[in-house]
């Protein structure tokens, strides 16, 4: 019990010290066009790395989750709609597994 307190602890402690250094470190606006581009694609490759591993492995077929993968990026690409994006994925996933056991 002491163990999960403590982890709890460091946990918050190094959450609250990432979002919180930024902020008294850096007081004025950020100039240098290199780091701002930087900036502005964290949120994107963040998401991407946390969603791409998990959209190959949801399926017990990993060729059916590169399907979904590959529909998704098209249908998102010419499209746009994300409902539409993702109902295509499922069902592209789902006929890959029934085409390919």
């Amino acid at each position: 019990m002491h163990n999960t307190w403590l982890s709890l602890l460091i946990m918050t402690l190094s959450i609250y010290a990432v979002r919180m250094l930024p902020f008294l470190l850096l007081r004025k606006n950020i100039t240098n066009r290199f780091i701002r581009s930087f900036l502005f694609y964290v949120p994107y490759v963040t998401l991407a790395v946390m969603t791409f591993p998990a959209i190959l492995s949801a399926t017990a077929n990993p060729g059916a989750g590169l399907c979904a993968l590959i529909v998704g990026v098209l249908v998102a690409w010419f499209k746009g709609d994300l409902f539409t994006t993702a109902v295509c994925c499922c069902g592209a996933a789902f006929l890959f597994s029934l085409i390919v056991p």
